[in-house]
């Protein structure tokens, strides 16, 4: 399995609303493309986030799946919008792909 973590730190001039729904695409795109995924707002009690209060984890099964992802014009098109509203472009955003293994922690 393939963890694909995405943490973005948005512009400060951007409510919450509007945040929620440049995050909503993944949801369709998860289901579309057979992975699962989990976003929102950090709620963290160590509040270390240096920023980065939003963001979404997606499962891919390997790492073609993960491939077909980021090849798709609707991932794409996501992507620029969060690209677009991040604090810097691109450098508001942290990309981390964790490769697990598919059975049960020991």
């Amino acid at each position: 399995m393939i963890r694909h973590i995405v943490l973005i730190r948005f512009r400060p001039d951007l409510p919450e609303d509007r945040i929620a729904a440049l995050l909503a695409p993944i949801g369709p795109l998860s289901r579309r493309l057979g992975f699962t995924a989990a976003w929102g707002r950090s709620e963290s009690p160590e509040q270390i986030e240096r920023g980065y209060l939003h963001g979404f984890v997606a499962e891919f099964a390997d790492w073609q799946a993960l491939a077909r992802y980021q090849e798709d014009a609707d991932h794409k098109a996501f992507g620029a919008g969060l690209v677009a509203h991040a604090q810097g472009g691109l450098d508001g955003l942290l990309v981390f792909d964790l490769a697990t293994p598919s059975g049960p922690s020991p």
